[in-house]
């Protein structure tokens, strides 16, 4: 009799799907719902399996010692606390339940700004203090307002369709739905400022990434209506919490109402957790019943498939290529996935829907990884914005469901590297170009970006990216340095890219700090400099 498939349970979930795994003649499940991070190490050894929620950390320590490890299984959507680069080294799959909580995490955003329109704790709490204050709270209807939806993925979708049915004027922006495809959801595509400037209320949906931190800034509230409800329940730093407090004391912000934070748990004197015109809840998005125990029930069954019959359900690092070829499109996988996340984030930038991604694999990689480079650069670029995590087997689909056109393009010939990867974001009139390649250094692989649109340039696809776009003058890397050095931020390195033609350089400075808006429209501001964005690899 072949030896179980063992599987450990690491953190609090529905029994359900304990149940699940032990109804499985070729699964032994142990639960240790409280281990410790030390414990984990050391146990981890002896499970083929580990399934996790969003307590336990599942750290490269935890990834190497698990000798037998095969499969971490994450019941919920979000795999944050897992270093899948790690577990994809270790050929380890990571698999989550991506639709088990869209439901429940849309329904509380919902209530939030039901909540918040209506004052409806602030009413419950003078209620139990023995008051009766109808005045103070005289509230606000829904219907016939407009609801601004930033991402229009699982979640936005939901609440745009459940905002309809209370007979709301939805709008939304999203960089990678097109407009026909948004107005088959019943909702109508604009422009980030647009939404901004239209909304009655704001409701944020994507995930967390270099282009949405601080997204909601002091900029964005300026341009949005007086009085403007805003909600979060998807990720904290979205918002700028500095920007919302200011803009709620000066009140030009009616309310807030958050369920994410930037720290979670804020402090207890934190101004958002006490100012009377915001709802705050713990991060409840997830917190039904229904959905605890759909996402184990989910995860238990994807686990008990894989034990089975070897079935991989919803992975977020299985790259669909032939065995004989994975060792050697390996590194040309995770480049062409970064420069997606590069492409998309330029494209993003602009401010307008991609339309198209096309795909040119050239030279000798044309024979053998046309469509798996397809493949990894939209997950790289569907992910820079999307609120599900997006690999390669479900992206296509998602680009078709959103009306991305995706070209894949092979030559063989009449190329200038050995082989190469190049990506062509078109929005509307405008378009993005990235090329990359590998170098072979010391016997080691080595990925280079080597363009980045007219501009030739030569950079690793990792990190964090100041990229500054200049009228070629002598002094402005030294200005955009001060201003780093100004802000105690690392410069790791920079490169620098001119096209004689126009006179006009690129600047790419790899820093190790966090670049916030303030210090971009800094470095905007700057007299030679054309335009700066961060860009996060």
């Amino acid at each position: 009799m072949p030896e179980p498939f063992r599987v450990l349970i690491a953190d609090p979930m529905s029994p359900r799907a304990a149940e699940l795994l032990r109804a499985s003649p070729r699964v032994a499940v142990d639960v240790r719902d409280d281990i410790t991070a030390a414990d984990l190490v050391t146990a981890i050894a002896d499970y083929d399996a580990l399934i996790v929620r969003s307590r336990t950390q599942v750290t490269r320590e935890v990834i190497d010692a698990g000798a037998r490890l095969k499969l971490i299984g994450r019941a919920g959507i979000g795999v944050d606390n897992i270093d899948v680069a790690a577990a994809s080294r270790r050929g380890i799959l990571v698999e989550n339940t991506p639709g088990g909580n869209a439901v429940t995490t849309a329904e509380h955003a919902l209530c939030l700004l039901m909540a918040l329109a209506r004052h409806i704790p602030q009413a419950a709490a003078s209620m139990r203090a023995g008051k009766w204050e109808k005045k103070r709270f005289n509230g606000r209807e829904l219907c016939g307002k407009t609801l601004g939806v930033i991402g229009l993925g699982n979640i936005g979708r939901i609440v745009a369709d459940r905002a309809r049915g209370l007979h709301m004027t939805v709008i939304g922006c999203d960089p990678f739905l097109s407009a026909d495809a948004a107005a088959r959801l019943g909702v109508e595509l604009v422009d980030f400022d647009t939404l901004c400037a239209r909304a009655d209320f704001v409701t944020v949906h994507t995930p967390l990434t270099a282009a949405t931190r601080g997204l909601i800034g002091a900029e964005a509230l300026a341009r949005m209506k007086p009085g403007v409800l805003i909600v979060n329940a998807a990720r904290g730093g979205i918002v700028d919490e500095a920007a919302l407090v200011d803009a709620l004391e000066r009140g030009h912000v009616g309310g807030a109402a958050l369920d994410v934070f930037e720290t979670e748990p804020p402090p207890p004197d934190h101004p958002l957790r006490r100012h009377e015109r915001v709802v705050c809840t713990p991060h409840l998005g997830a917190s039904t019943d229904e959905a605890q125990e759909k996402v184990a029930a989910e995860i238990a069954e994807q686990v008990v498939a894989f034990a089975e019959r070897g079935e991989v359900r919803n992975a977020v690092n299985m790259t669909p290529v032939p065995v004989e070829l994975r060792e050697a499109l390996a590194p040309w996988l995770d480049l062409a996935r970064q420069m997606g996340r590069l492409v998309g984030q330029l494209a993003h930038g602009d401010g307008r829907a991609i339309d198209e991604l096309t795909v040119e694999v050239l030279g000798e990689l044309a024979d053998t990884g046309a469509k798996a480079c397809a493949n990894a650069a939209l997950v790289g670029l569907l992910g820079t914005f999307l609120d599900v995590p997006v690999n390669e087997v479900n992206a296509p689909l998602i680009a078709a469901e959103r009306g991305l056109g995706v070209r894949e393009v092979a030559q063989r010939k009449g190329v200038d590297y050995a082989a190469a990867v190049a990506l062509t974001a078109r929005a509307g009139d405008r378009q993005h170009y990235v090329k990359g390649t590998l170098y072979h250094i010391g016997g080691k692989v080595a990925p280079r970006i080597v363009q980045i649109d007219d501009f030739l340039v030569e950079t690793k696809p990792r990190g964090r990216l100041l990229v500054v776009r200049n009228h070629d003058r002598p002094g402005v890397i030294g200005k955009v340095g001060t201003l780093l050095g100004d802000r105690s931020i690392n410069v790791n390195s920079l490169h620098v890219g001119l096209h004689r033609p126009s006179g006009v350089a690129i600047a790419l400075w790899n820093v190790d700090a966090s670049v916030d808006r303030e210090l971009v429209a800094a470095v905007a501001a700057l007299p030679e400099v054309i335009d700066a964005m961060v860009v996060d690899l």
